[in-house]
């Protein structure tokens, strides 16, 4: 499978044409999709019809941007105009959405070939690929687990090798939680550095590709400017594409603790402990850092998320209610009893955890921690607990920084004796979101090339 780099020079210099690429893709996607569940308003004709008006643009040597011909899907929860967006649920109608949201008004803009949609659950509130809506989505590094979420359909997508580039949604680890357990690249920026409509405290869209190198050369589409997003960051000129970076002499720090929620396992404390020593050996000098989640953030942000999901599910009737997924409903209908007192203080954990990132580049340049406290967990639970009453124990690694609000890149760092992905996360100051990626660009270098799963059967 080539990358999204590799893909243009091919088409550059007329060695492969967006064409012959996505004929091979379909048959590719053909393979994979019946057992993945990756995909929404799939539409192979079409896919076909726009790579050939790209290729006809490519022979004429007219490309309409820096993406023409490369294949890309989208969250479903990202719209796109003319589809529905039904949030993953089957609660509620679902129109056709009037307009592209900015990130998918860029890809198009740069000429990017739109594969599909891709699967998440339901409002996108589990780390997990069961949908009400989309059915259940698989990993393929092993169907019988769960690629989680709830960018699960992106995460799924790009290990299974649906076309080099696709756009996921974080708002407490959506990105970069199922890049882990997929074994690929998940980029959350700096909220704003990559406009989005519908915002929200924390939600980001980002890259989730097979190489740091697609990631970036993504986010060079996507940081333009919209002003649908009143959290944008302000117009910045950033050369994306160049990954060099000096390790030595920086203070990189490790964060091997979250401070609450699940234990870490200890084949993922192993391969975080031997990403730091590379740095170490490279130059970097290691500074352990104490956890900055507590058991009251957490705890706060989880009534503050309920109540904002009962707000969502109240005006609907008691049977459209019903079509939402149990664990959902179990877990946000205790927001309705819930004072505004309570609420307010639940918001309020969310400075609590601002202020704790922050003052953490205090002491660092960066920070090296696990991506997930747990390995791989079944294909048919809604989280790893499989407790809808404790439903955010594995995102204390992640979802700090969203609320803080820093840049953080998720890439594989090895494999279990079971043969499953292991996350390594990379964090860098508010702003300094290419730093991060440079980062991840010099720990790819050294971990080497992977070895994608095959197609079943």
């Amino acid at each position: 499978m080539l990358t999204a780099t590799e893909l243009l020079d091919a088409y550059r210099h007329k060695r492969l044409s967006p064409s012959e690429y996505v004929e091979a893709l379909t048959r590719h996607i053909g393979q994979w999709e019946p057992a993945l569940n990756a995909l929404y308003a799939y539409d192979p004709d079409g896919l076909a019809r726009a790579a050939e008006a790209s290729t006809a643009r490519w022979f004429r040597d007219e490309p309409r941007g820096a993406l023409d011909g490369v294949p890309v899907t989208l969250k479903e929860l990202i719209a796109t105009r003319g589809l529905p967006v039904p949030h993953g649920t089957l609660a509620g109608e679902h129109p056709p959405a009037t307009e592209d949201a900015p990130p998918a008004a860029r890809l198009a803009e740069d000429g990017a070939l739109r594969v599909a949609k891709t699967t998440c659950p339901d409002y996108g509130m589990l780390s997990s690929g069961r949908s009400s809506f989309h059915g259940l989505t698989r990993n393929p590094w092993n169907l019988e687990w769960n690629p989680g979420g709830s960018s699960s359909g992106a995460a799924a997508a790009a290990a299974a090798g649906y076309g080099p580039l696709h756009l996921g949604t974080d708002i407490g680890g959506s990105i970069r939680l199922p890049a882990a357990w997929c074994g690929i690249v998940g980029f959350k920026p700096t909220l704003g550095r990559i406009p989005i409509d519908p915002y929200y405290v924390g939600r980001c869209a980002g890259p989730m590709t097979r190489s740091v190198a697609d990631a970036a050369l993504m986010m060079t589409t996507l940081a333009r400017t919209d002003r649908r997003d009143a959290m944008r960051l302000p117009p910045e000129t950033i050369d994306w594409q160049d990954l060099a970076i000096e390790v030595r002499g920086l203070r990189l720090g490790v964060m091997l603790e979250a401070g609450c929620g699940l234990p870490l396992d200890d084949e993922i404390r192993a391969a975080v402990e031997a990403a730091a020593r590379a740095f170490e050996a490279a130059g970097a000098t290691l500074v352990p850092l104490a956890p900055v989640l507590t058991r009251e953030m957490l705890d706060g942000l989880d009534r503050f998320w309920q109540a904002r999901q009962w707000s969502e599910l109240e005006p609907l009737s008691a049977d459209e209610r019903a079509r939402v997924l149990p664990e959902i409903l179990a877990w946000a209908e205790n927001g309705a009893r819930l004072t505004g007192v309570e609420v307010v203080r639940g918001f309020q954990q969310t400075l609590a955890m601002r202020r704790a990132t922050e003052a953490v580049f205090d002491e660092v340049d960066a920070l090296l921690s696990p991506t997930t406290p747990n390995l791989a967990f079944p294909a048919d639970w809604p989280s790893p607990t499989n407790d809808p009453q404790r439903p955010f124990e594995h995102i204390v690694y992640t979802v700090p920084w969203n609320m803080g609000e820093q840049p953080a890149i998720s890439l594989n760092a090895g494999f279990s004796r079971a043969g499953m992905p292991i996350g390594l996360q990379i964090v860098a100051p508010r702003f300094e979101d290419h730093r991060v990626l440079k980062l991840a660009g010099v720990f790819e270098t050294w971990r080497g090339p992977m070895t994608w799963p095959l197609p079943p059967g």
